[in-house]
């Protein structure tokens, strides 16, 4: 089993690349008003960031596979991500502020497998859900952590301040990445049966053959084509409520599911390990039409925050069973980053859609009928996940799992 050190640097790696992530989120939109640059340019820029990190999941996930040392790519990535970030504050031009966000969404894509096989290699899949669930406590804080540090760095010395720090706190990053330790095999035995022989075959066409990895991906893209828009049209209805009181709504609207996050991932971690992921799974779901209805009739702004702790729970949730439930279906195979890959951009198309369907209905029906429809559309996720989804966990008794690897076993394509 992996030593004490690499864990705790693992941990700390989380952290800190969680804290270079939030450099690149709205911090990027206020930089660029700053240098009036107009509502078109911005959002082409941070459209071709999207678009980018959207169509580049399967294949960074492909070349994280064919890649023997996972650390080389996640450092690879690091580099990239500080170059990026360089770009942007040094030069605020749009050729340079395009390339960035090319350069950004394409090396984001490589970083989040990397890390998960780095992971799995360190602990192995018995430990992998209770890792994860550490992985992601140590993503939350960071992310908590660094939003109000940008805030404040980028309102007391400038916006290109933000994107300097940002490249800065790779170093610590890349320096927790050298002193991971990984072994020379993944430890712990491989099953002789599970979800994973599937995928075997035909590499990327085997995934596409596998039931639960199709269905998976299907319930990451309704969740997310249920939970993308929840927050910018509560953000919308907030601004109209409240006024001046409305960015420290926002403010507390982001950082309250950060919390519940980073107290309760490890728990789901252990919970998928123990019950399996399918409950984890419905559990996640299951909040996302509550909390849809609550915001379709809440009507004072600072319930908002309240409410949006049940985000917390799908963020938890999804964090910990996207790698956990990847690494399950490619048991085997040297297939989980693409399988990751495949998840990511199912997230990214429901992402895409999500809010762009959410703003025609609010424009003509109101805000209230587009959270009853986005909590319809989390309703279908729980059901397609309660009839659909089999049980993807390693310690599955023999007669479920015969019957699962029978469903999850589809013509190959040709």
């Amino acid at each position: 089993m992996a030593d004490r050190r690499s864990l705790r640097a693992l941990d700390w790696l989380n952290f800190f690349v969680a804290d270079v992530q939030t450099g690149f989120g709205p911090f990027i939109a206020v930089y660029l008003a700053a240098r009036e640059w107009t509502e078109v340019e911005i959002g082409l820029a941070l459209s071709l960031g999207t678009v980018t990190a959207m169509i580049s999941q399967v294949p960074a996930g492909m070349l994280v596979d064919a890649m023997r040392r996972k650390q080389r790519a996640a450092l690879l990535a690091l580099l990239a991500l500080a170059a990026s970030a360089v770009l942007l504050a040094a030069w605020p031009a749009t050729l340079p502020v395009l390339a960035a966000e090319v350069l950004h969404g394409f090396a984001s894509c490589v970083l989040t497998p990397a890390i998960a096989a780095i992971t799995l290699a360190l602990v192995g899949q018995a430990g992998l859900g209770e890792r994860l669930g550490s992985n992601a406590r140590y993503k939350a804080v960071g992310n908590g952590l660094a939003a109000g540090l940008m805030g404040v760095v980028g309102t007391a010395i400038g916006g290109a301040a933000v994107f300097w720090l940002t490249a800065v706190l790779t170093l610590p990053a890349m320096l927790l990445l050298s002193r991971i330790r990984l072994p020379d095999r993944m430890p712990g035995p491989i099953p002789e049966a599970g979800a994973g022989e599937a995928a075997a075959p035909g590499g990327l066409r085997g995934l596409l053959a596998n039931r639960g990895v199709l269905v998976f991906a299907g319930c990451c893209a309704l969740f997310a084509l249920s939970n993308a828009a929840m927050l910018p049209l509560a953000g919308t209805e907030a601004t109209a409520r409240s006024g001046a009181l409305a960015n420290l709504i926002i403010a507390a609207c982001i950082v309250v599911p950060q919390f519940v996050v980073a107290g309760i991932s490890p728990w789901v971690g252990r919970l998928a390990e123990r019950r399996g992921r399918r409950l984890v799974l419905l559990l996640g779901l299951g909040a996302l039409p509550l909390r849809g209805l609550l915001l379709a009739l809440v009507d004072n702004p600072f319930a908002l925050a309240a409410v949006q702790a049940l985000d917390g729970i799908g963020a938890a949730v999804f964090g910990v069973l996207v790698p956990l439930v990847a690494a399950d279906l490619t048991r085997g195979t040297p297939r989980l980053n693409t399988c990751m890959g495949l998840f990511g951009l199912a997230s990214g198309i429901g992402a895409t859609l999500s809010t762009t369907a959410a703003g025609a209905i609010a424009t003509t029906y109101g805000a209230g009928t587009a959270f009853v429809a986005l909590a319809g559309i989390g309703l279908l996720a729980f059901a397609v996940a309660l009839l659909a989804m089999p049980e993807t966990a390693p310690g599955t008794p023999p007669r479920q799992r015969a019957k699962s690897s029978a469903r999850e076993r589809m013509p190959s394509l040709p």
